[in-house]
């Protein structure tokens, strides 16, 4: 087969080429410039697509002597990955940008440059197992990336493969140095990759502008603070919201709820971000079609965590998901993954964008 390796330059996407190439196929590596302005260096774990990744993504081809390419995506990831995170922001959603990359850029714009330049699959360095189609967790759970893979058809999963997913990161590390790499001890990637501050407030305050609000209590409406807008608000967050020390039960607050449209940010008790039901939209089943009626699965609503059992049924477009148990931090924005329950929540059945969460 032909492959094309996307090599971000970290010892994942190094290793999932080493081993396409030596199973092989005729593997060309491939960095990808999502910035039009990258910066020289990274910041330890923080940032991505620097100079220094691109160099690094280089020299791991030149060590595994495989044809290595630079291809600009900058305009794409801006308006398919930073314009989408903003407006979704000021929406008042919460976002996952890894996830809408991996649907818009890895998986769509670069996998359709491929086909058309006669290659068969795109191989990365994400943590999930693909085998006849069926996508299912990592071996390793603390890096597993099936959550933000979830979004992908079954024609784009059909075109992509998934190398180090069988195997814990801390072989992979071993197997980098073994393989001459030297990307071997390179830290791993942390945050939002376009934020390599880390600070996403200021990030979005600064594309966003100021849109005052208040910061209400969720029961009593009483104005607690003033805020300069919603963007700088999570669903489930208890710091940064300028109130003054905890609720009348003494208890801390959070955010559990946001609305855009006039501003507010209601704050309340932990068990008032408990959510009994889900609704979402933009279902993506992994296998092409839809189920018919009800199924039982483990739905996964963050990242990392936020896992209960559930029934859902795909409605039109979308997906209604009641919970076995309540689940907290359920933010719209966000999406809700589903797992088969049968396979010890291991196989993606998959995925819709949340819409709301009821109590």
């Amino acid at each position: 087969m032909r492959i094309l390796a996307a090599m971000s330059g970290g010892v994942d996407s190094a290793v999932a080429a080493a081993r396409m190439v030596e199973a092989g196929h005729d593997v060309v590596g491939v960095h990808l410039a999502l910035s039009a302005a990258p910066g020289t260096l990274r910041t330890g774990s923080r940032g991505c697509c620097s100079k220094e990744d691109a160099g690094d993504a280089r020299r791991a081809a030149d060590v595994l002597g495989i044809p290595f390419y630079v291809w600009d995506f900058a305009d794409r990831f801006k308006e398919d990955v930073i314009d989408d995170f903003v407006a979704s922001y000021a929406a008042g959603e919460t976002p996952n940008p890894c996830l809408r990359c991996n649907e818009k850029i890895k998986f769509s714009a670069l996998a359709d440059r491929a086909v058309a330049l006669g290659f068969d699959a795109v191989a990365t360095g994400h943590y999930a197992q693909l085998n006849d189609g069926v996508l299912r967790r990592a071996v390793d759970a603390d890096k597993d990336q099936s959550y933000v893979l979830a979004v992908l058809t079954a024609q784009q999963l059909s075109r992509a493969v998934f190398p180090v997913g069988d195997t814990p990161k801390s072989r992979i590390r071993e197997e980098a140095a073994e393989r001459g790499l030297a990307v071997a001890n390179k830290p791993d990637s942390h945050d939002i990759c376009f934020i390599p501050s880390g600070d996403t407030r200021a990030f979005l305050g600064a594309r966003i502008g100021v849109r005052p609000g208040a910061v209400v209590d969720d029961r009593s409406g009483e104005v607690l603070a003033q805020h300069e807008g919603v963007h700088g608000f999570t669903i489930g967050q208890r710091k940064g919201l300028g109130i003054a020390g905890p609720g009348p039960d003494g208890r801390p607050r959070y955010v559990t709820a946001i609305e855009p449209e006039s501003g507010t940010v209601r704050v309340g008790s932990a068990e008032q971000l408990k959510v009994e039901s889900i609704r979402a939209e933009r279902a993506v089943w992994t296998s092409g079609t839809a189920p018919v009626g009800p199924i039982e699965c483990v739905v996964q609503v963050r990242a990392h965590g936020g896992l209960a059992p559930a029934v859902a049924e795909a409605v039109g477009p979308g997906i209604e998901i009641s919970l076995r148990e309540p689940l907290t931090g359920v933010a719209a924005g966000q999406a809700a993954v589903l797992y088969r329950s049968d396979t010890a929540g291991d196989i993606v059945l998959g995925s819709g964008t949340i819409a709301a969460g009821d109590r």
